[in-house]
């Protein structure tokens, strides 16, 4: 049975992702969080509160994972490379992580080109963080999301995958599109391996 280490749970995505696997997969889950998660399914959850920084814990969460999934906020460069390290440490070969759209300059006018690097500075810690984990040996999917929302008109996996280099279609995307995209990699509906990938609503 897999087991998947979600970095982040108690975020935004985090919780979708967390809710996603615990209802339509029989994953195990390991989640690791600032915040004290509720409400655990004590038969198939383990839940470490604290920092990712905390090399000690962190390596003691993550021992016996499968897949590394994370959605996090902060100094995301400095984050990545201990997660690498720590993967490294624990023999946990794939990583599953959030970014942005935009850190390529892959948003067209007609969508919205505020959002790329050029005119987003803000973007840099995105990709930066980007360029370490694609510079590592892990095996690893990034993935790109338009500004997220809890919009869910129609199918939650109506949404639209590019890869890197390819124009993203629109800026938004909920969150539960975001969760299905990462349950269908992780089952390997989705084969995404060492892949970089957009995902947005199409408009």
């Amino acid at each position: 049975m897999t087991k998947v280490m979600i970095l982040g749970a108690s975020g935004s995505v985090g919780r979708v992702v967390r809710n996603r696997f615990l209802n339509d997969t029989d994953c195990d889950l390991v989640t690791l969080s600032r915040h004290k998660i509720t409400k655990l399914n004590n038969s198939r959850e383990t839940s470490f509160v604290g920092d990712l920084f905390d090399t000690k814990l962190l390596t003691a969460a993550m021992r016996g994972v499968d897949v590394v999934f994370a959605s996090l906020s902060g100094d995301l460069p400095k984050m990545v490379s201990i997660v690498i390290d720590i993967m490294h440490i624990t023999n946990v070969k794939r990583l599953i992580f959030i970014t942005s759209m935009g850190i390529y300059n892959e948003i067209p006018d007609h969508v919205g080109s505020k959002g790329n690097l050029s005119s987003n500075p803000m973007l840099e810690s995105y990709r930066m963080a980007a360029d370490t984990i694609e510079e590592s040996d892990i095996n690893y999917t990034i993935i790109r999301p338009g500004w997220f929302d809890n919009n869910d008109d129609g199918s939650v996996s109506d949404y639209e995958i590019t890869k890197k280099g390819d124009p993203f279609g629109g800026h938004d995307v909920s969150r539960q599109s975001i969760a299905d995209l990462v349950v269908k990699i992780v089952d390997g509906q989705i084969k995404a391996d060492n892949q970089n990938l957009g995902i947005n609503r199409p408009e």
